[in-house]
């Protein structure tokens, strides 16, 4: 056994991060992290509270998942569930949630920290409603960091073989390229991903 307890011993072991795995973060939604945002039709939500932690599924039509109230807020309805309330009794407790968003077909996640508070602002529930039912309460999340994962995961789990994204979303060069004024990404880290994923997916 070779245990990790440092976070000195952690990082002689994996180096460090190259410029695309650094630059990526963003602290507002982007435009192109917008519309990543609005082709989501799930997200995980993970939350921490005094019992522990806990993950969430939430899911709905693309668009309708979570509303962007501006470049920092995101609304997450609390559409119908179990009523076990997890997410929603840890955020009382301890506001810091991650969200984990997934596109079929589009291979990588969007993940957002920031800190969250539970909304029960009748008008706002109301303007959320879906078929005539408002949520009873909103996770309303001021996000601090924005930032899209390697697709790795989800290439080597194979969850969205044949499955073809939807038209328009942002490449990762795209995004890269946005964000560092053509210094990281572009056309070329695009057209280069599929020989550096086959030889670094293990």
């Amino acid at each position: 056994m070779a245990r990790i307890e440092t976070v000195a011993d952690l990082e002689a072991l994996y180096g460090t991060p190259g410029p695309a795995s650094l630059r990526k973060v963003a602290t507002t939604i982007t435009p192109a992290y917008r519309r990543l945002i609005e082709a989501a039709p799930f997200l995980a939500l993970a939350t921490s509270g005094p019992e522990g932690l806990d993950v969430s599924p939430r899911g709905d039509a693309a668009g309708r998942l979570v509303r962007i109230a501006d470049a920092r807020t995101l609304i997450l309805p609390d559409r119908r569930g179990n009523d076990r309330i997890d997410s929603l009794r840890n955020v009382v407790r301890d506001p810091r949630v991650a969200l984990m968003f997934l596109i079929p077909g589009w291979g990588a996640a969007l993940r957002v920290n920031g800190r969250a508070h539970v909304e029960a602002d009748a008008a706002l529930l109301d303007s959320l409603a879906v078929d005539g039912k408002a949520p009873r309460s909103a996770l309303v999340v001021a996000v601090e960091e924005i930032y899209f994962q390697c697709a790795r995961a989800v290439v080597r789990s194979g969850l969205w073989s044949g499955v073809a994204a939807p038209a328009g979303l942002p490449t990762a060069g795209e995004i890269l390229a946005g964000m560092t004024d053509g210094e990281v990404g572009g056309p070329d880290y695009d057209s280069g991903w599929a020989a550096r994923a086959s030889t670094t997916l293990w």
